[in-house]
């Protein structure tokens, strides 16, 4: 990237290491910063990286809470079904 990316772009932590909160706040400045316009195509394309980044860290976290919910559902009527059997 050049400099025209700035330092806040470089700086960044690795969206892998954000949770949910954090990286769910920076794609909405991302998507503000780029709905905004003005900036030159190289720091729009990081954004936009940065952006997708970010979204598919979001997706992680979501679908790592959909599948803990599911066990844990599963786990209950596993409960529910053996006391009824009982």
């Amino acid at each position: 990237m050049s400099a025209s990316t700035g330092p806040d772009l470089a700086a960044l932590p690795d969206p892998a290491t954000l949770g949910y909160e954090q990286a769910r706040d920076e794609l909405v400045a991302v998507v503000q910063r780029l709905e905004a316009g003005g900036e030159p195509l190289e720091t729009s394309l990081a954004l936009w990286e940065r952006g997708e980044a970010l979204a598919a860290r979001c997706q992680q976290w979501l679908d790592g809470a959909r599948e803990r919910l599911d066990a844990a559902s599963g786990q209950a009527r596993t409960a529910v079904d053996e006391e009824a059997d009982a």
